[in-house]
C-alpha cells in the first residue's frame, strides 16, 4: 500500500491511498483543472480513482468534490451530516463502522471538529499495513488516541504554533475557533498524540495542514522530533502546493 498528498492546508486538501488496483481519493479542495495537474505529478488520472471519501464539509476539503465526481463519474462516500454540504450523489457511511473498497479496508474515526459529522480515516491494506489520516480535529480524544496508536504511516495535523497564533493576524474570534476544542491541532497537541503511538511500528510521519500564517514547518518538525525521541522513521511535511511524493508502506506479517 502507498499514500501521497496532493496538497495540505487551508487552500485545499487531497490525499491518495493506493493498494494494488484500488485507488482512493480522500477530500478534494481543488478545482478540476488543478486536480488534474496534481494527479499527473503522481502519474495518476481520474480513471484510476475508484472512490472519493470526504472527511467533512469545509470548503478546503469539499469544494472540488462535486465537479470532479460528476465529470469523471466517481462514487462519493461521506457521513450523513457531511452530505448536507454535497452537490452530488453520495453513499452515506456510518462513522462507527468499517467497510471495504476494493483491496482497502476503511475505518472511519469520528473526531471533534466544528463541522456537522466529521470523520477521519484509517486505511488497512492486504498485508495489514495501516495508514492513518488525522487532520481537522480540535483535541485528541481517548478514542482517537487508541485508534491511531498502531499506524505504519501517519498523516497528522500540526496546524498552529500557539504563540504564533496568539500574536498573529487573525481576529480574536477566529483565534478562539482555531484553538478551541472543536478547532485544529497545535504542534503541542500533535506531540501529545505522538507520545502515545507505537513508534517502533511507525515508519513514516507526515506533518499536515500546517497554517501558512500561524506556524512554520521548522517549528512543527522540531516539536514532533522532541515527542518521538530517538525514533528512526521518516519525518516529512506535506506542502500546500507540492503535497508529497508517493510513500510506500512497510508490509506486515
Amino acid at each position: 500500500m502507498r499514500v501521497a498528498s496532493l496538497g495540505s492546508g487551508s487552500r485545499g486538501n487531497g490525499t491518495l491511498i493506493e493498494e494494488g488496483n484500488t485507488c482512493l481519493l480522500v477530500d478534494l479542495g481543488f478545482s478540476v483543472k488543478e486536480t488534474l495537474i496534481r494527479l499527473a505529478r503522481l502519474s495518476k488520472t481520474p480513471a484510476d480513482i475508484d472512490a472519493i471519501l470526504v472527511t467533512h464539509e469545509h470548503a478546503d476539503h469539499l469544494n472540488g468534490v462535486a465537479g470532479f465526481a460528476k465529470k469523471y463519474d466517481i462514487p462519493v462516500r461521506m457521513t450523513a451530516g457531511t452530505a448536507w454540504g454535497a452537490d452530488c450523489a453520495v453513499t452515506r457511511i456510518n462513522c462507527h463502522q468499517s467497510f471495504p473498497i476494493g483491496n482497502i479496508d476503511v475505518q472511519p474515526v469520528p473526531v471533534p471538529h466544528d463541522a456537522r459529522e466529521p470523520s477521519q480515516f484509517i486505511f488497512t491494506g492486504q498485508h495489514r499495513e495501516r495508514v492513518g489520516l488525522l487532520t481537522d480535529i480540535g483535541h485528541i480524544t481517548p478514542h482517537v488516541q487508541q485508534q491511531y496508536s498502531r499506524c505504519d504511516v501517519l498523516l497528522l495535523e500540526c496546524n498552529y504554533d500557539s504563540q504564533m497564533l496568539e500574536n498573529g493576524p487573525y481576529p480574536q474570534r477566529l483565534k478562539q475557533r482555531v484553538a478551541g476544542i472543536q478547532g485544529h491541532l497545535s504542534n503541542d497537541q500533535a506531540a501529545q498524540l505522538l507520545g502515545s503511538v507505537e513508534s517502533a511500528r511507525l515508519a513514516h510521519l507526515v506533518l499536515s495542514h500546517i497554517s501558512e500564517k500561524n506556524n512554520l514547518p521548522s517549528l512543527a518538525t522540531a516539536t514532533a522530533q522532541d515527542a518521538l525521541g530517538h525514533w528512526q522513521g521518516d519525518l516529512m511535511v506535506s506542502d500546500q502546493q507540492l503535497g508529497t511524493e508517493w510513500i510506500e508502506c512497510p508490509r506486515n506479517a
